[in-house]
């Protein structure tokens, strides 16, 4: 039977603390070069740079570039979610609900376009993969940052079909259907170019701004709700 001191516990938790701490510090340097610099840009050795460590350390913290990117999501995610729930408070008519939620959506994207690569990133990523680079609390932590934003929408769905306001059959395959084909969009509203053939083989370039982006979603999300 063994046995731990006072001093040794104490020990220990102050040097859990002191590795939180760093973690914490490590995401927020990443998430400050996302958003100077972009999300393709971002070099461990920056990140490791702005903490004021050598990379090695980093991988100490992290199993590698794809936690790490993983978990600065989180942060994102987190944010999104109040935008989300304030946007869903907003008011009780369905249809505005959900109109509101979309475009709360929008908005948050075109103000943080590295959330959007980030996501985008990690998505591209099939699940076993990221499951083998990633530990299980990093993807327990990214789950709940994605499915915290899912239930605001699945939420808002669910109480539109119950009052009668929208015909849907599967809120949970919408909400992730939204979720994903909107990451695309605000890619679109970044770039803020329409390609299309002005005559057989000729093509053509417009554009295409945020606040059409956003029309667009919100017109789609009534449309599939409602269907």
């Amino acid at each position: 039977m063994t046995s731990t001191t006072p001093g040794t516990d104490g020990r220990r938790s102050a040097a859990a603390a002191r590795r939180r701490a760093r973690e914490k510090d490590i995401i927020a340097a990443t998430r400050a070069l996302f958003d100077r610099r972009g999300v393709r840009d971002a070099q461990i050795e920056d990140i490791a740079r702005a903490v004021g460590i050598n990379r090695a350390i980093v991988y100490r913290h992290f199993t590698g570039k794809e936690e790490l990117f993983a978990l600065t999501l989180v942060g994102y995610l987190e944010e999104l979610r109040e935008a989300l729930s304030a946007a869903a408070d907003s008011t009780t008519v369905p249809p505005d609900r959900l109109a509101a939620l979309v475009g709360a959506f929008v908005e948050y994207g075109v103000a943080h376009p590295a959330f959007v690569d980030c996501a985008q990133t990690l998505m591209r990523r099939t699940g076993p993969e990221l499951f083998d680079e990633m530990s299980e609390s990093a993807m327990l932590r990214l789950g709940r940052g994605i499915s915290s934003c899912l239930a605001t929408l699945s939420q808002v769905l669910e109480d539109g079909v119950e009052a009668g306001a929208f015909r849907v059959e599967d809120p949970t395959l919408l909400a992730n259907t939204l979720y994903a084909s909107g990451l695309g969009a605000l890619q679109l509203a970044r770039v803020g170019i329409l390609v299309k053939e002005a005559a057989p083989g000729v093509p053509t370039v417009g554009s295409i701004s945020p606040d059409q982006v956003r029309d667009y979603l919100v017109a789609s999300a009534l449309a599939l709700a409602s269907r």
